[in-house]
Order: structure tokens, then C-alpha cells, then sequence
């Protein structure tokens, strides 16, 4: 597969109108009304001081909901439990101040006129570094994603504590007015390598067949769901490939695809958030549909889809070369969802580098789109 976006034949006028109508477009989840089909995907950004977001995680997030974002979905924030995450800088979503932190967050958003859901994380081992935090740090079966010893494997009792925490975190953000939550369900981090039969080689009711690697994350979405209002969004996101492990595969098949993703929209899941490097790319043979559009024709639930969109190439490319060559047209982008393959647009590092990404989009004023550079991801523009 290329690794560019693929080219438009659309003339920029045309682009642009065709843009206004697809991308503003509202759409409901629940109660939830949003204004337009464009999310803010989450992006680890490191400037959270001790776990506590400040004034200016709230301003940039803010520039983001007064810039056209239809939903804000934060980054990665560390639930209540030991080893949840070990980089002072990741906020956390537990304790007065972190909490205080992120009501101020929502109270700009939403006098911005947007929508926004905290990612709620747990990443096992997925981002520890030292011998000290990777020994002590959980995983389904005390193994990494090379398969190599790594952590520990985790106790039923916590298992129990780590479902409890995302349970006490969804009802914080419910009280603290966010517009619904999203499950950190990919990547390799906690959850996910529950999923992966890699991973998780448990001999108890969490591993071995299907129904048991499933079980854990079916537990937590269960628990967040009795946490918090029937209408309240629980998004779980998905993915195939894990760091450093980009061909990974969760499922083969479709027919497995659907016997992963069922019991989690039983559960309670209301969305499917499908994050995959390049949109453009189908999930099995045989197919155009990529992830999300998979992940909606199975189980009938909304889906979000994500992966370099607006970029000329992927964003490890991207950082390499220090900046892209360009902006990337998205006419592939709105023919699938004009088609309804899914439902809603994740962005990236597109706007991370302009804010104004999503109204500069659906006005055509594409022209004045800021590229993406290195530099957007030391600073928060």
C-alpha cells in the first residue's frame, strides 16, 4: 500500500462546496447533538504538570471547539490505579485538582460552542520505560507485544479495581459536564492486549477463546455504563495495529471482527471509534470498507474513522522528514462519507498545527491551511 493520501480530481471550488455539505452535516449520539462530522482526535500531548491540566490545556482545546470541531476527544487520561501511567505529564482523571483542572477544561469548550469527552486510559505497560515501573506495571499475562516477558500478569482482584476505576471516572465525567466519554481500547495499551490472543494467554475466565480475551473489556464498558446515564456516550476505540507492531491483527476476518465487537456494543458501547494509520486503506480482502466502516456495517452502531487525514503522509513520515510537503486533499475522505461508510471524521495532527482546521475546511478556504510541522507537537498552538 502507498503511504501518501490518495489524489483528488475535484477542481479547489468544487472541493470546497462538496466539503460545506458533507462535513457540516449535524449528527446525534443519544442526546448528544453535534454540530458537524469533524473530531478532534486524542494526541498524547505531555503538558500536564503532576496529572493537573492548567489554563492553557483548557485554551487549546478551546481553540479547537471555537475553530469548527465538532467533538473534542482528549488525550489519553490516566484512571485511578496504581501503574496506570507513569509520565508526570499525562493529566490523570482522579483527585481534586486534576478533576478541578478538567471542569475548567469543559466550562471553555463549551463557552466555545463545542462538545468534548475525556479518553479514559489505562495503559499497563504500554509506555513504561525504566526496569523499576515495567516490573511493577500490569499486563494480562506478564508479556509484551513481542511476546517476550514484560510486567506482570494481572490478579482477579485487580482486574476488579482496574474495572471499578474506569466505572468511578466515567461518573466524574459525567458530574463535571462532559458530553459523554471515550474507552482507550487500542494501541497495545491495557485493554487491548486483553483482546489479542499475543498477549493474553490467561488460563482463567480472561484468556484462552474469543469470549474470554473479550471478557475484561465487556466488563469495564458494562461498568461504565451502570456508572452513568442511559443517554450518556460511552465511544470505545479499537484498533488492529499496536505501537511499534503496525501490521497487528486483533481479528482476521470480518466474521471475527463481529464476534469482538458485539458483546462490547451489547455491553453498552454507543460508538465505535476505528483508528487506523491511513483511512484510505481496506481492513480485509475482497473490500474497500476500512476499519470503521466495517465496524459499522456489523454491528449498526455510529463509528468514527481516523488516519492521516489532511496529511500527504503517515505521522511517523511526517516527523521524520520535519515537515510535511503539504496539505492533503480529503475528496477520497467525503466520497465515503457521503456513502455513510461511517459516520464521523477523527483529525490529527492537522489540527494540531491549525485550529482552525475544521471551519477552514467546510468554508473552502483551504488555501489558508497551516501544514503540519514538528514543531506542533513541542507546543500547544
Amino acid at each position: 500500500m502507498t503511504s501518501t493520501a490518495p489524489a483528488t480530481s475535484a477542481t479547489p471550488n468544487e472541493q470546497a462546496s462538496r466539503a460545506g455539505q458533507i462535513l457540516s452535516r449535524p449528527f446525534s449520539i443519544g442526546d448528544l447533538v453535534l454540530p458537524n462530522r469533524i473530531a478532534m482526535a486524542p494526541m498524547t500531548r505531555n503538558f500536564s504538570p503532576g496529572g493537573v491540566p492548567g489554563a492553557d490545556v483548557a485554551e487549546y482545546y478551546a481553540r479547537r471547539a471555537a475553530g469548527g470541531v465538532g467533538l473534542i476527544i482528549t488525550e489519553g487520561t490516566h484512571v485511578d490505579h496504581p501503574y496506570s501511567g507513569r509520565e508526570e505529564r499525562i493529566p490523570r482523571f482522579y483527585g481534586e485538582d486534576a478533576l478541578a483542572g478538567w471542569a475548567r477544561v469543559v466550562d471553555a469548550v463549551h463557552r466555545a460552542g463545542g462538545r468534548i469527552v475525556p479518553q479514559l486510559w489505562q495503559e499497563g505497560t504500554g509506555r513504561v520505560t525504566d526496569d523499576e515501573s515495567v516490573a511493577k506495571a500490569v499486563s494480562p499475562s506478564g508479556l509484551g507485544l513481542d511476546g517476550n516477558p514484560e510486567g506482570r500478569a494481572m490478579s482477579l482482584a485487580e482486574i476488579d479495581e482496574v474495572v471499578a476505576a474506569f466505572a468511578a471516572a466515567a461518573a466524574d465525567a459525567e458530574r463535571l459536564g462532559f458530553d459523554g466519554i471515550e474507552l482507550h481500547g487500542a494501541h497495545g495499551y491495557l485493554i487491548d492486549r486483553f483482546l489479542w490472543s499475543r498477549t493474553n494467554r490467561r488460563a482463567d475466565a480472561y484468556g484462552g477463546d474469543e469470549a474470554s480475551r473479550l471478557r475484561f473489556a465487556t466488563e469495564i464498558v458494562a461498568a461504565t455504563r451502570a456508572a452513568v446515564s442511559a443517554s450518556f456516550p460511552i465511544i470505545f476505540r479499537l484498533s488492529q495495529w499496536k505501537a511499534h507492531h503496525y501490521t497487528a491483527k486483533v481479528t482476521e476476518t470480518p466474521e471475527e471482527l463481529e464476534r469482538l465487537l458485539t458483546p462490547l456494543a451489547e455491553a453498552g458501547a454507543d460508538v465505535f471509534h476505528a483508528s487506523t494509520r491511513r483511512y484510505w486503506e481496506p481492513e480485509f480482502d475482497g473490500s474497500e470498507l476500512n476499519l470503521a466502516g466495517w465496524a459499522k456495517k456489523l454491528t449498526g452502531r455510529p463509528t468514527i474513522t481516523v488516519g492521516s487525514v489532511g496529511l500527504d503522509s503517515v505521522f511517523l513520515e511526517a516527523v521524520e522528514q520535519g515537515k510535511v510537503k503539504g496539505v492533503a486533499g480529503i475528496e477520497p475522505l467525503l466520497d465515503r462519507l457521503e456513502r455513510d461508510e461511517f459516520d464521523l471524521v477523527a483529525v490529527g495532527r492537522a489540527l494540531l498545527a491549525d485550529p482552525e482546521w475544521a471551519v477552514k475546511t467546510i468554508e473552502g478556504r483551504t488555501d489558508e491551511l497551516v501544514p503540519f510541522d514538528s514543531g506542533a507537537l513541542t507546543a500547544l498552538r
